[in-house]
């Protein structure tokens, strides 16, 4: 399956980076790069409605300049995409995520590799920087963790670096479960299982600890799944969404049951945790 790249260049870049994003990810696009022009947007190019897509960059004359870009990249090549553009990922004094062609030397205590596929979450993006600064935050990992819309598997793998014993990781992706098999294996991790699927995969399991880097909306329809799954007083870590989400997503959870407890922000993007 080819990902569709679509390259917007905004002027100005606020705040119409923000509301362009949000309106993205409503039609399958499911990872963002921000760029000092406006940003790149990636998605499986056949679950992109592209008459959709043209209605929602039809946006001459609401105050704001824009140009737009499309590329589809074929799975083979995303690699050497990758390759070009991953640099070593640094989470605070303790984390590096790096390639297998990094200067390992780099590496800090806890050094996790990643080579990625066609899939995200290396690590560069906001999000997944936050969710790995808000584990590493933890005093313990708990026994039994899901990562939810795993990636590459990275969340996964830091959750069994930091001692977690069991750990379901969950892509709609079959590639990017295919990427999390390897990656686990190349961080001898063997505490995750990967699985192709969604929520109904949920059913009758329970967990200490939910990561879920995905977007609002994924989110906010996974939140009464999420709380089914969850043991009491277990945790669950969310992010994929803007700082202007938060109170929107604080609402929703709490009027299932979950108690807020922290909040961070990373430029424009938000984390945040809750307790059941």
């Amino acid at each position: 399956m080819n990902t569709l790249a679509l390259k917007i260049e905004l002027n100005p870049r606020q705040p119409w980076t923000e509301i362009l994003i949000a309106q993205l990810s409503e039609l399958s696009f499911d990872a963002f790069e921000e760029t000092e022009t406006g940003f790149i947007a990636y998605g499986p190019e056949d679950k992109i409605d592209k008459e959709e897509l043209l209605e929602i960059t039809a946006l001459s004359g609401q105050g704001f300049e824009y140009s737009l870009e499309f590329e589809s990249i074929p799975q083979q090549n995303w690699n050497a995409s990758w390759e070009a553009d991953f640099h070593p990922v640094f989470v605070g004094k303790k984390l590096s995520i790096l390639a297998p062609f990094h200067d390992q030397s780099q590496a800090k205590e806890i050094n996790i590799i990643i080579q990625p596929k066609m899939s995200f979450g290396t690590g560069h993006h906001q999000t997944t920087w936050m969710m790995a600064n808000a584990m590493l935050e933890e005093e313990k990992m708990p026994a039994s963790v899901l990562d939810m819309g795993t990636g590459t598997g990275v969340l996964a793998i830091l959750a069994g670096k930091l001692g977690a014993q069991e750990i379901l990781a969950i892509d709609i992706e079959e590639w990017s479960v295919e990427n999390t098999v390897e990656n686990a294996e190349r961080n001898g991790c063997k505490a995750i299982t990967a699985k192709h699927g969604d929520v109904d995969l949920l059913k009758n399991l329970k967990f200490d600890l939910i990561l879920a880097n995905i977007n609002k909306n994924v989110l906010k329809s996974h939140l009464n799944s999420y709380l089914s799954a969850l043991n009491p007083q277990g945790k669950i870590m969310l992010s994929g969404f803007f700082d202007s989400d938060c109170d929107e997503m604080i609402q929703e959870a709490q009027n299932l049951g979950f108690v807020f407890v922290h909040r961070q922000t990373k430029e424009t993007w938000a984390q945040l945790t809750f307790t059941k």
